[in-house]
């Protein structure tokens, strides 16, 4: 071959040229695909916790609700009165119990509390897997629920 074609050709394919093209769609791909996982592994635990503290919420409303007033009933009070005093005593109890450390119990408390019902507000805090990485910090989510004595 001549060196001129030898040329023509060595100019050629350095101009057409694509090695290393598709790493920079790779890269592109992996960095979306990361985000999207992130987004759904760590919105699966905000669901998650959000539901366990809901639920907690609701069986420490019940557990306080069941502290009948005794002296009340004996007094001859309508109904099942609820011993309301001691809700946040049964609250944080329940919630020690129920696995809650540190904050999420100094902030877990009796929202409203009367003879007939009792409305509790659980926080719990959790870390994120992925977005934690980013936005830093731990995340608190609470729940609420509302138990009420019935007779019947």
């Amino acid at each position: 071959m001549s060196p001129a074609v030898r040329g023509w050709l060595d100019a050629r394919r350095t101009r057409l040229d694509d090695r290393g093209s598709g790493a920079g769609a790779v890269i592109i791909f992996a960095i979306v695909f990361l985000t999207l996982s992130a987004f759904v592994i760590d919105g699966g635990l905000s669901i998650s916790k959000r539901e366990r503290a809901a639920d907690i919420a609701e069986q420490a409303a019940r557990y306080a609700a069941q502290d009948l007033d005794t002296e009340g009933i004996y007094e001859g009070a309508k109904g099942a009165p609820i011993n309301y005093q001691n809700c946040e005593a049964r609250v944080r109890a329940f919630v020690e119990e129920a696995g809650l450390i540190g904050a999420d119990v100094g902030n877990t408390h009796c929202v409203t509390a009367n003879a007939q019902q009792v409305e509790v507000e659980v926080q719990m805090t959790y870390s994120p897997v992925f977005t934690g990485m980013f936005y830093g910090g731990d995340v608190t989510v609470k729940g609420r629920a509302v138990a009420e004595n019935e007779v019947g």
